[in-house]
């Protein structure tokens, strides 16, 4: 016998049997990325670069973020990332180098703190495993308070020190040979 069928509903029973190809997921799942990008502004440049996250969630899901940590930024009332929060933490990470630009009040500090914290794992008693330096004495304070805030609970211990002779007395006179 003869079928009889119009052009768009031969299109449909052409492709009905085959599978996606996984080059065209691929592809679906970037121009997915790119939609969410572009719709937080997220500019980004380099190769290899790890998906952004859309919820705090994922954090813990994706990169195994401790709990504790992840309990402070909800007691701090972060619900949900800012855009430089959702790319930037992923990418650092990753254990990428990053240099990002974000207006004022966007969440920079916590955006480079998580990972910090993250990538330390757990307090030691090794000295100074981390360092922030910071161009002025108010922006030092408030990593510092950020980084007390986020990692209240874990063990971690924070300290500004923004003059060397006070470093000496609070970390002991051998202090600069030692760290």
């Amino acid at each position: 016998g003869i079928k009889w069928m119009s052009s768009l509903e031969a299109k449909f029973e052409g492709t009905k049997d085959k599978k996606p190809t996984a080059e065209k997921l691929e592809r679906l799942r970037r121009e997915k990325i790119n939609r969410f990008r572009n719709h937080h502004k997220i500019n980004i440049q380099g190769t290899d670069l790890p998906d952004p996250i859309a919820t705090f969630d994922q954090l813990q899901k994706e990169y195994k973020v401790h709990p504790k940590i992840m309990e402070n930024i909800q007691a701090a009332g972060f619900q949900v990332p800012t855009p430089i929060q959702m790319q930037a933490i992923p990418v650092m990470l990753h254990g990428r180098e990053l240099l990002a630009s974000a207006p004022t009040g966007s969440g920079k500090t916590l955006a480079f703190c998580i990972p910090l914290l993250t990538h330390l794992k757990q307090p030691r008693n090794k000295g100074f495993r981390a360092l922030i330096i910071s161009p002025t004495r108010e922006l030092a304070s408030q990593t510092h308070r950020e980084l007390e805030k986020l990692a209240e609970g874990t063990g971690f211990r924070i300290h500004m020190i923004h003059k060397a002779a006070e470093a000496a007395k609070k970390f002991g006179p051998k202090s600069s040979k030692k760290f």
